[in-house]
């Protein structure tokens, strides 16, 4: 089985109400199987212009269980509660090794 990352790259505008998704965030994560690797931290640009601002990344079994992630009402609640509070919000699932 190939397991599979979730990793968003996130551009935050209203600090308070983000805080709110944060909050949900794991359960949902945890109901998936998955777990965080990365949520925020420091970074480097090494090559190329991109330039996140918040990196996410969380692992889990499957690219079935990272949709299923996505997908669940738990973080369907979570989405909710995170709208409006990004400029930008860029989320992917790729298979990993």
């Amino acid at each position: 089985m190939t397991i599979a990352y979730v990793i968003a790259d996130v551009k935050v505008s209203d600090p308070d109400q983000y805080r709110q998704y944060m909050a949900l965030t794991p359960a949902a994560v945890a109901a998936a199987g998955g777990e965080f690797v990365v949520r925020g931290g420091r970074q480097a640009v090494l090559e190329g212009h991109w330039s996140p601002s918040r990196v996410v990344v969380i692992r889990f079994q499957s690219f079935e269980a990272a949709q299923a992630f996505y997908d669940s009402a738990l973080y369907l609640e979570a989405r909710g509660k995170r709208a409006g509070a990004t400029d930008h919000f860029n989320m992917i699932i790729v298979e990993g090794i």
